[in-house]
């Protein structure tokens, strides 16, 4: 599976300038023959947008999901993308995979909310593994500060995760999120994943970029720098059997001991 990486800005007071990037993106994914492209955390709208948050948020089958599916169609492409999912008089965060037919694939709702940034606009979700089967493996989705929980990869591991796709909105000083933790996230869980985050500014806010994808053994497949970025990389599926079978660490757990296969999905 080749999986493509916009590590772009999301112009937080323009809707219309994040569609036009994203577009941009799906256009360059199907030149490079990926089958699938990755967007930061909230990209359709802004992420550190204050009351904007609330009045752009939308039903998963509303107007900004409509506009991505046509995008999806148009260039044959999947894209994961972000917004602010309206349900029930709630507001999550929320990632959204629509395929290149224009259906929904799969959707996550943020399930660990960072501070007061996501605490005073979102509602945490309650869903841990949020899958889906795309190009013949079995794709999972976190958001962001999710994927700093070990139990959160983990879940996926035990669920039978292959690639699990974490769009981010990770801002300095925390790059040792995209350094360290994410290849860790990788190796101990003997899956591939994809980080992808922004490099621009909203408000006080200066996100760090480190975008990659990280492979089974814990090295960098493709790695962005601080800048914008498109990126393109090959999940090999060989190199999770190889990699499952020199690290048992999965296999080697003391159930006894703690619960090993406890999380649902």
């Amino acid at each position: 599976m080749r999986v493509a990486l916009f590590q772009g800005p999301s112009a937080g007071g323009d809707v219309a300038t994040n569609i036009a990037a994203i577009d941009r993106a799906a256009r360059l994914t199907a030149d490079a023959g990926a089958g699938i492209v990755v967007t930061p955390e909230m990209s359709a709208t802004g992420y550190h947008i204050g009351a904007l948050t609330a009045r752009r948020a939308e039903p998963a089958d509303g107007p900004l999901h409509r506009t991505i599916a046509s995008i999806a169609v148009k260039h044959g492409v999947a894209i994961i993308y972000g917004y602010p999912e309206q349900y029930l008089g709630d507001i999550f965060n929320t990632v959204s995979a629509v395929g290149p037919d224009g259906k929904i694939l799969g959707a996550h709702r943020k399930t660990h909310l960072y501070g007061d940034l996501d605490r005073s606009q979102f509602i945490a979700g309650d869903t841990l593994v949020s899958q889906f089967e795309f190009g013949g493996m079995t794709c999972g989705l976190a958001i962001c500060y999710d994927i700093e929980f070990p139990e959160v990869a983990r879940a996926h591991a035990d669920s039978g995760t292959d690639v699990l796709f974490v769009p981010t909105a990770l801002m300095a000083p925390f790059e040792v999120i995209g350094r360290v933790v994410v290849p860790a996230r990788a190796y101990e869980n003997q899956f591939y994943v994809v980080y992808v985050n922004r490099c621009d500014t909203e408000k006080e806010l200066s996100y760090c970029g480190l975008s990659c994808v990280a492979g089974p053994d814990g090295a960098d497949v493709v790695r962005a720098g601080a800048g914008e970025e498109f990126l393109v990389a090959d999940i090999d599926p060989a190199e999770l059997i190889t990699g499952r079978a020199i690290n048992t660490h999965l296999v080697d757990r003391r159930g006894d001991l703690y619960p090993v296969g406890q999380q649902e999905p």
